[in-house]
């Protein structure tokens, strides 16, 4: 006759051989997430933390004198002005697309605040992080350049385009005409 305890020890044997074990451990792949949009043509992404909204262009723009023209003017956005500037214009480029599908990217960096606007919006993108590289394809248009940390490759290279370098760019702050 046996104890309790062995009757259980013979139990776990019989159910360890018995059994399948354990599913193997799968790798989990780390993904880097920003906002897509498109800009002269080029497929661009710009990190989630440098995005603060989409808005669509609104119909009225205030145009604001003595100002550069790709400052477009200030638009009411929930009760606050923000200040709207074309992100192509600004880069020398030419729009690639319809003006009903132009959005705007809204930048928040310390006190500014601003909307840029872009030829598209394609919403969030995700990338497995292990497809980005630091070098940026030759065909990339030169204005764009300085703006780019890398791209990444999905079925297309995507621009990882920093709004927060452009916001630090010297040329972006100096919105005024210069007068002789």
């Amino acid at each position: 006759m046996s104890t309790p305890f062995e009757l259980l020890l013979d139990l776990d044997q019989r159910a360890r051989a018995n059994s399948d074990g354990l599913p193997a451990q799968q790798d989990l792949k780390q993904y880097w997430s920003g906002v897509g949009f498109s800009l002269a043509g080029e497929r661009c992404v710009a990190p989630l933390s440098e995005v603060a909204e989409i808005l669509h262009v609104p119909d009225s723009i205030t145009m604001v004198p003595g100002v550069k023209s790709w400052i477009k003017g200030v638009a009411n956005s929930r009760g606050r002005l923000l200040p709207v500037m074309d992100l192509g214009e600004f880069l020398g480029l030419e729009p690639s697309s319809a003006s009903t599908t132009r959005r705007i990217l809204v930048l928040e960096q310390g006190d500014l605040i601003c909307g840029l606007i872009v030829d598209g919006v394609q919403g969030m993108q995700h990338f497995e992080a292990d497809t980005f590289s630091d070098c940026i394809p030759a065909s990339t248009s030169e204005a764009l350049q300085p703006l780019l940390a890398g791209s990444y490759q999905r079925e297309a290279s995507y621009l990882v385009f920093s709004l927060f370098t452009l916001a630090e760019h010297a040329s972006f702050m100096q919105v005024a005409l210069e007068t002789a």
